[in-house]
């Protein structure tokens, strides 16, 4: 049974949507018993989807890596903010020259669409677009390149997701919003836009794709900036689960200020220390 918490707001429950690091695992360790859970909202014919910041995995890596930990997945499955950045670029421009801070995840993205990466310096004048994601190869000569193509050149600026931290099994590690943050920083142009959480972009495409209303639908996250601020905006029902960057001390703090009306977005609608508590 549903835990008793959860009845009424996921008793119609049609679509989970799952954050990945921290929820689901955190590096390369499953979090106890998420496989189980998976499987058994599965088995009430629950639709299961996964929304990732995390620009560095392509969503066939995602499958692989699903499956590892014995969670059968689709391609179809993921929406991360490789995948609804390369989709939202393409609106903007197709076959755009674009040089790239990030890794494999947001390259094959933007190559399968029809994209040209650019990694010749020389043709900082040709790009149309920088996109800045997680880059664990990040440095300065990156850096500068990505600064000329947007001050001396006539690239715009955007970015796959603001996550400042990623959690893995040691702890936190720096995330995409420090090479985000630095290339506004000495450009001194915010990102035009940010397609990953917390914008809702992703969630918005997988309801119209599942053809599933809002109230049908539900994301489990462990980051309040950006998971549940983009549940909140899409008006889904939105969990925070407490294994990964948020805590309760964090939540009952937020709960206690005084927030205006546009940060109370920041707010899940229910906490809960596990995925575990979901069938308790």
């Amino acid at each position: 049974m549903i835990m008793r918490e959860l009845i009424d707001q996921l008793k119609d429950l049609k679509l989970a949507i799952f954050d990945l690091d921290g929820v689901i695992y955190r590096g390369i360790e499953l979090i106890p018993n998420t496989d189980k859970i998976v499987q058994e909202l599965k088995d009430l014919s629950i639709k299961v989807i996964y929304n990732s910041n995390n620009s560095t995995v392509t969503r066939h890596m995602y499958v692989e890596r699903l499956n590892r930990f014995n969670i059968p997945s689709e391609f179809s499955d993921f929406y991360t903010s490789a995948s609804i950045t390369a989709a939202e670029i393409t609106k903007i421009k197709e076959n755009a020259n674009i040089y790239i801070i990030g890794d494999v995840g947001i390259r094959e993205e933007l190559k399968d669409l029809g994209h040209s990466i650019v990694t010749n310096e020389k043709q900082y004048d040709q790009v149309d677009f920088v996109i800045a994601g997680l880059d664990i190869k990040f440095n300065y000569n990156k850096l500068r390149v990505a600064q000329k193509c947007i001050i001396q050149g006539h690239a715009e600026f955007f970015a796959t997701n603001p996550d400042t931290t990623i959690p893995m099994p040691d702890g936190l590690w720096p995330g995409a919003g420090v090479m985000v943050n630095a290339i506004q920083t000495c450009t001194g142009k915010a990102p035009v836009k940010i397609f990953g959480k917390p914008e809702p972009f992703g969630i918005k495409l997988s309801l119209k794709d599942f053809d599933i209303q809002p109230n049908q639908a539900c994301i489990f996250g462990d980051r309040l900036n950006t998971d549940i601020v983009a549940g909140n905006r899409a008006k889904i029902i939105t969990v925070a689960v407490l294994t990964g960057v948020t805590t309760r001390e964090m939540i009952e703090d937020l709960k206690n200020r005084s927030l205006k009306n546009d940060e109370k977005d920041i707010l899940p609608d229910i906490v809960i220390n596990s995925l575990d508590e979901i069938f308790k």
